[in-house]
């Protein structure tokens, strides 16, 4: 009872105000993941029409449904790493939110723990942000593609 007596609400504006920039952390990475879902949606639905054409094409066009296939089934699995890096993110800055309130509740020195915790989702995000640009680069090249192999129009 001692450790929940030790947390006043002098001590516990300081860890508020500390713990405010993961929670904003968490909001942001949420919208990002937003995103990414909807692109990772997006894609599968292509695949899946691509994939129910691909019988029904002529042979000289089942080549490029299949490179189209491919493409985005890689894209999908840049897709689908972006999106558990950035949930691994945003799990960090909530644990590190935990861990601000219970060192303060025991008044226990874990610097170390709380800097890894956010060093660990800072680095979840940026190889999150990474795996969402490739997918981007990688859309746009697709798109590139596409349009070369159609014929000019006179």
């Amino acid at each position: 009872m001692a450790a929940v007596n030790a947390l006043s609400s002098g001590n516990l504006i300081p860890v508020l105000q500390v713990a405010i920039g993961p929670v904003i952390l968490v909001s942001g990475v949420g919208l990002l993941l937003l995103t990414m879902t909807n692109r990772l949606g997006r894609v599968v639905d292509r695949m899946r029409i691509v994939g129910r054409t691909l019988s029904e094409t002529l042979p000289a066009l089942q080549q490029a449904n299949r490179a189209q296939l491919a493409i985005l089934s890689e894209r999908a699995e840049l897709l689908r790493r972006a999106i558990t890096l950035a949930s691994m993110s945003v799990l960090l800055a909530a644990l590190l939110v935990i861990v601000l309130f219970v060192t303060a509740l025991f008044r226990l020195e874990t610097a170390w723990v709380i800097g890894a915790l956010f060093i660990a989702s800072m680095v979840s995000l940026i190889g999150s942000l990474i795996s969402f640009i490739q997918d981007l680069n990688r859309s746009l090249h697709a798109v590139r593609l596409e349009l070369a192999d159609r014929p000019a129009r006179s």
